[in-house]
Protein backbone atom coordinates (compact mmCIF):
# COMPACT_ATOMS: atom_id res chain seq x y z
CA UNK A 1 0.00 0.00 0.00
CA UNK A 2 1.50 3.30 -1.08
CA UNK A 3 1.20 6.25 1.31
CA UNK A 4 -0.76 9.30 0.14
CA UNK A 5 1.36 11.97 -1.47
CA UNK A 6 1.60 15.53 -0.22
CA UNK A 7 -0.18 16.68 -3.35
CA UNK A 8 -3.42 14.80 -2.77
CA UNK A 9 -6.54 16.94 -2.44
CA UNK A 10 -7.23 15.75 1.11
CA UNK A 11 -4.07 17.51 2.31
CA UNK A 12 -3.43 21.23 2.48
CA UNK A 13 0.06 22.50 1.74
CA UNK A 14 1.43 24.87 4.34
CA UNK A 15 4.49 27.01 3.80
CA UNK A 16 5.46 27.26 7.46
CA UNK A 17 4.84 24.08 9.49
CA UNK A 18 6.81 25.45 12.45
CA UNK A 19 4.37 26.77 15.08
CA UNK A 20 4.86 29.89 17.14
CA UNK A 21 4.67 29.83 20.91
CA UNK A 22 1.33 31.01 22.23
CA UNK A 23 -0.27 31.77 25.56
CA UNK A 24 -2.50 28.72 25.08
CA UNK A 25 0.51 26.41 24.79
CA UNK A 26 3.56 27.83 26.58
CA UNK A 27 5.43 24.53 26.64
CA UNK A 28 7.32 25.07 23.39
CA UNK A 29 8.26 27.71 20.87
CA UNK A 30 9.14 27.82 17.19
CA UNK A 31 12.79 27.42 18.13
CA UNK A 32 12.07 24.08 19.79
CA UNK A 33 10.32 22.69 16.72
CA UNK A 34 13.09 23.99 14.47
CA UNK A 35 15.65 22.28 16.68
CA UNK A 36 13.67 19.03 16.66
CA UNK A 37 13.81 19.17 12.86
CA UNK A 38 17.59 19.64 13.06
CA UNK A 39 17.78 16.54 15.24
CA UNK A 40 15.71 14.58 12.72
CA UNK A 41 17.94 15.79 9.89
CA UNK A 42 21.03 14.56 11.73
CA UNK A 43 19.45 11.20 12.53
CA UNK A 44 18.50 10.77 8.88
CA UNK A 45 22.03 11.61 7.74
CA UNK A 46 23.62 9.06 10.08
CA UNK A 47 21.09 6.36 9.24
CA UNK A 48 21.30 6.99 5.51
CA UNK A 49 25.07 6.67 5.49
CA UNK A 50 24.83 3.23 7.09
CA UNK A 51 21.94 1.63 5.20
CA UNK A 52 24.03 -0.25 2.67
CA UNK A 53 26.22 -2.17 5.14
CA UNK A 54 24.96 -4.89 7.50
CA UNK A 55 24.85 -3.42 11.02
CA UNK A 56 26.85 -4.58 13.99
CA UNK A 57 24.29 -6.16 16.30
CA UNK A 58 24.10 -6.68 20.05
CA UNK A 59 21.35 -8.38 22.06
CA UNK A 60 20.10 -6.38 25.04
CA UNK A 61 19.05 -7.99 28.34
CA UNK A 62 15.40 -7.90 27.23
CA UNK A 63 16.40 -9.88 24.07
CA UNK A 64 15.79 -6.90 21.77
CA UNK A 65 18.31 -5.77 19.19
CA UNK A 66 20.58 -2.74 19.32
CA UNK A 67 22.94 -1.80 16.52
CA UNK A 68 25.94 0.45 16.09
CA UNK A 69 23.64 2.76 14.09
CA UNK A 70 21.20 3.12 17.00
CA UNK A 71 24.07 4.13 19.24
CA UNK A 72 25.68 6.49 16.74
CA UNK A 73 22.43 8.37 16.13
CA UNK A 74 21.63 8.74 19.82
CA UNK A 75 25.17 9.91 20.66
CA UNK A 76 24.97 12.62 18.02
CA UNK A 77 21.51 13.79 19.10
CA UNK A 78 22.52 13.89 22.74
CA UNK A 79 25.56 15.97 21.89
CA UNK A 80 23.41 18.43 19.93
CA UNK A 81 20.94 18.79 22.80
CA UNK A 82 23.72 19.27 25.37
CA UNK A 83 25.22 22.00 23.23
CA UNK A 84 22.04 23.94 22.44
CA UNK A 85 19.89 23.22 25.51
CA UNK A 86 22.25 22.21 28.34
CA UNK A 87 19.49 22.57 30.94
CA UNK A 88 17.12 20.17 29.21
CA UNK A 89 16.77 16.53 30.16
CA UNK A 90 17.10 13.52 27.88
CA UNK A 91 15.35 10.15 27.83
CA UNK A 92 17.05 7.95 25.24
CA UNK A 93 16.53 4.30 24.46
CA UNK A 94 20.18 3.35 24.32
CA UNK A 95 21.87 5.50 26.98
CA UNK A 96 19.17 6.04 29.57
CA UNK A 97 17.89 9.12 31.42
CA UNK A 98 19.80 12.34 31.97
CA UNK A 99 18.31 15.17 34.05
CA UNK A 100 14.89 13.60 33.55
CA UNK A 101 13.33 15.87 36.19
CA UNK A 102 13.94 18.97 34.07
CA UNK A 103 11.02 21.12 32.91
CA UNK A 104 11.89 20.28 29.30
CA UNK A 105 12.95 16.72 28.44
CA UNK A 106 13.85 15.31 25.02
CA UNK A 107 12.72 11.75 24.24
CA UNK A 108 14.84 9.91 21.66
CA UNK A 109 14.37 6.59 19.91
CA UNK A 110 17.17 6.53 17.33
CA UNK A 111 15.70 3.58 15.42
CA UNK A 112 12.15 2.56 16.16
CA UNK A 113 11.82 -0.85 14.55
CA UNK A 114 15.39 -2.02 15.08
CA UNK A 115 14.46 -5.63 14.29
CA UNK A 116 13.09 -4.50 10.92
CA UNK A 117 16.26 -2.44 10.38
CA UNK A 118 18.38 -5.52 11.09
CA UNK A 119 16.27 -7.64 8.73
CA UNK A 120 16.28 -5.00 5.99
CA UNK A 121 12.51 -4.49 6.09
CA UNK A 122 11.67 -0.85 5.24
CA UNK A 123 9.57 -0.04 8.33
CA UNK A 124 11.90 1.73 10.75
CA UNK A 125 12.42 5.35 11.64
CA UNK A 126 13.56 7.86 14.24
CA UNK A 127 11.27 9.18 16.99
CA UNK A 128 11.94 12.55 18.61
CA UNK A 129 9.77 14.34 21.16
CA UNK A 130 9.97 17.29 23.51
CA UNK A 131 8.12 16.98 26.81
CA UNK A 132 7.20 19.99 28.92
CA UNK A 133 6.11 19.36 32.47
CA UNK A 134 5.96 15.66 31.68
CA UNK A 135 3.62 16.00 28.66
CA UNK A 136 4.71 15.59 25.02
CA UNK A 137 4.33 18.93 23.24
CA UNK A 138 6.41 18.40 20.08
CA UNK A 139 6.84 15.18 18.14
CA UNK A 140 8.54 13.94 14.98
CA UNK A 141 8.35 10.62 13.16
CA UNK A 142 11.12 10.54 10.57
CA UNK A 143 10.83 7.61 8.15
CA UNK A 144 13.87 7.65 5.90
CA UNK A 145 13.04 4.82 3.51
CA UNK A 146 9.80 6.39 2.27
CA UNK A 147 11.12 9.95 2.68
CA UNK A 148 8.32 10.78 5.12
CA UNK A 149 8.38 13.13 8.07
CA UNK A 150 5.45 13.78 10.39
CA UNK A 151 5.67 16.84 12.65
CA UNK A 152 3.24 17.53 15.47
CA UNK A 153 3.13 20.34 18.05
CA UNK A 154 0.42 20.79 20.64
CA UNK A 155 -2.31 23.15 19.50
CA UNK A 156 -1.17 23.16 15.88
CA UNK A 157 -2.12 21.10 12.80
CA UNK A 158 0.08 18.07 12.15
CA UNK A 159 1.99 17.94 8.89
CA UNK A 160 3.39 15.19 6.73
CA UNK A 161 6.14 16.48 4.46
CA UNK A 162 4.80 20.01 4.84
CA UNK A 163 1.15 19.14 4.15
CA UNK A 164 -1.53 19.36 6.82
CA UNK A 165 -3.09 15.95 7.44
CA UNK A 166 -6.19 14.62 9.19
CA UNK A 167 -7.23 11.28 10.57
CA UNK A 168 -10.29 9.69 9.06
CA UNK A 169 -13.69 9.15 10.60
CA UNK A 170 -14.72 5.53 11.13
CA UNK A 171 -18.43 4.89 11.45
CA UNK A 172 -18.12 1.40 12.96
CA UNK A 173 -15.38 -0.45 14.80
CA UNK A 174 -16.47 -3.47 12.76
CA UNK A 175 -15.19 -1.62 9.68
CA UNK A 176 -11.93 -0.49 11.26
CA UNK A 177 -8.37 -1.37 10.29
CA UNK A 178 -6.32 -2.18 13.39
CA UNK A 179 -2.53 -2.08 13.62
CA UNK A 180 -0.17 -3.55 16.21
CA UNK A 181 3.60 -3.75 16.11
CA UNK A 182 3.74 -7.46 16.95
CA UNK A 183 1.14 -9.79 18.49
CA UNK A 184 4.00 -11.60 20.24
CA UNK A 185 4.57 -8.54 22.43
CA UNK A 186 1.33 -9.10 24.34
CA UNK A 187 1.84 -10.90 27.65
CA UNK A 188 -0.48 -13.82 28.50
CA UNK A 189 -2.56 -11.64 30.83
CA UNK A 190 -2.87 -8.97 28.12
CA UNK A 191 -3.74 -11.33 25.31
CA UNK A 192 -7.49 -11.64 26.02
CA UNK A 193 -7.84 -7.85 25.96
CA UNK A 194 -6.03 -7.65 22.62
CA UNK A 195 -8.09 -10.51 21.18
CA UNK A 196 -11.36 -8.78 22.06
CA UNK A 197 -10.30 -5.72 20.10
CA UNK A 198 -8.82 -7.74 17.26
CA UNK A 199 -12.02 -9.73 16.84
CA UNK A 200 -14.13 -6.56 16.79
CA UNK A 201 -12.27 -5.00 13.84
CA UNK A 202 -12.47 -5.78 10.14
CA UNK A 203 -8.79 -6.03 9.27
CA UNK A 204 -5.43 -6.20 11.05
CA UNK A 205 -1.92 -5.20 9.98
CA UNK A 206 1.22 -6.00 11.94
CA UNK A 207 4.86 -4.98 11.95
CA UNK A 208 4.71 -1.34 10.90
CA UNK A 209 6.41 0.15 13.98
CA UNK A 210 6.36 3.96 13.91
CA UNK A 211 5.20 4.00 10.28
CA UNK A 212 1.83 2.60 11.36
CA UNK A 213 1.27 5.58 13.65
CA UNK A 214 2.19 8.00 10.88
CA UNK A 215 -0.35 6.32 8.63
CA UNK A 216 -2.94 6.48 11.40
CA UNK A 217 -2.40 10.24 11.60
CA UNK A 218 -2.65 10.39 7.80
CA UNK A 219 -6.06 8.75 7.72
CA UNK A 220 -5.02 5.40 6.27
CA UNK A 221 -5.83 3.22 9.31
CA UNK A 222 -8.23 3.52 12.24
CA UNK A 223 -6.97 2.03 15.52
CA UNK A 224 -3.58 1.06 16.93
CA UNK A 225 -2.75 -0.93 20.06
CA UNK A 226 0.63 -1.82 21.50
CA UNK A 227 2.33 -2.94 24.68
CA UNK A 228 5.81 -3.57 26.04
CA UNK A 229 6.83 0.02 25.29
CA UNK A 230 8.64 2.88 27.00
CA UNK A 231 8.07 6.63 26.71
CA UNK A 232 10.64 7.03 23.92
CA UNK A 233 8.63 4.50 21.86
CA UNK A 234 5.48 6.63 21.73
CA UNK A 235 6.00 10.18 23.06
CA UNK A 236 5.90 11.79 19.57
CA UNK A 237 2.59 10.15 18.74
CA UNK A 238 0.64 12.32 21.18
CA UNK A 239 1.14 15.72 19.48
CA UNK A 240 1.17 14.12 16.03
CA UNK A 241 -2.16 12.30 16.45
CA UNK A 242 -3.88 15.04 18.43
CA UNK A 243 -2.89 17.64 15.83
CA UNK A 244 -4.47 15.46 13.13
CA UNK A 245 -7.76 14.94 15.00
CA UNK A 246 -6.92 11.63 16.65
CA UNK A 247 -6.34 10.48 20.22
CA UNK A 248 -3.82 8.35 22.10
CA UNK A 249 -3.96 7.18 25.73
CA UNK A 250 -2.87 4.28 27.87
CA UNK A 251 -5.19 1.28 28.18
CA UNK A 252 -7.04 2.97 31.04
CA UNK A 253 -7.84 6.07 28.99
CA UNK A 254 -5.25 8.32 30.66
CA UNK A 255 -3.31 10.84 28.55
CA UNK A 256 0.30 10.18 27.61
CA UNK A 257 2.85 11.52 30.10
CA UNK A 258 6.42 10.80 31.09
CA UNK A 259 5.01 8.31 33.61
CA UNK A 260 2.80 6.37 31.19
CA UNK A 261 3.40 2.63 31.29
CA UNK A 262 3.96 0.11 28.51
CA UNK A 263 0.41 -0.01 27.06
CA UNK A 264 -0.96 2.45 24.48
CA UNK A 265 -4.20 2.70 22.48
CA UNK A 266 -4.69 5.18 19.64
CA UNK A 267 -7.44 5.95 17.15
CA UNK A 268 -8.15 8.41 14.40
CA UNK A 269 -11.79 8.77 15.47
CA UNK A 270 -12.26 9.59 19.19
CA UNK A 271 -15.59 7.71 19.21
CA UNK A 272 -13.91 4.52 18.04
CA UNK A 273 -11.20 5.04 20.66
CA UNK A 274 -13.86 5.13 23.38
CA UNK A 275 -15.40 1.96 21.97
CA UNK A 276 -12.02 0.20 21.79
CA UNK A 277 -11.19 1.34 25.33
CA UNK A 278 -14.38 -0.25 26.61
CA UNK A 279 -13.54 -3.51 24.86
CA UNK A 280 -10.08 -3.83 26.41
CA UNK A 281 -11.20 -2.82 29.90
CA UNK A 282 -10.26 -5.39 32.49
Amino acid sequence: MNPPSASQASETIVTDPIPSQSAADPGYGAEHVAFAIELADRARAVMGARLAAPPDIEIKPDSSYVTDTDKAIERDLRAMIARVYPGHGILGEEYGPENAEAEHVWSLDPIDGTAAFVAGLPVFGTLIALLHGGRPVVGIIDHLVTDDRWIGARGRPTTRNGAVIRTRRCALLARAMLSASNPDFFAPEERPRFERLRAATQWRIYGGSCYSYGLLASGRTDVAIDTGLSIHDYAPYAPILEGAGGIITDWEGRPITIDTGPQILAAGDPERHAEALALIAT
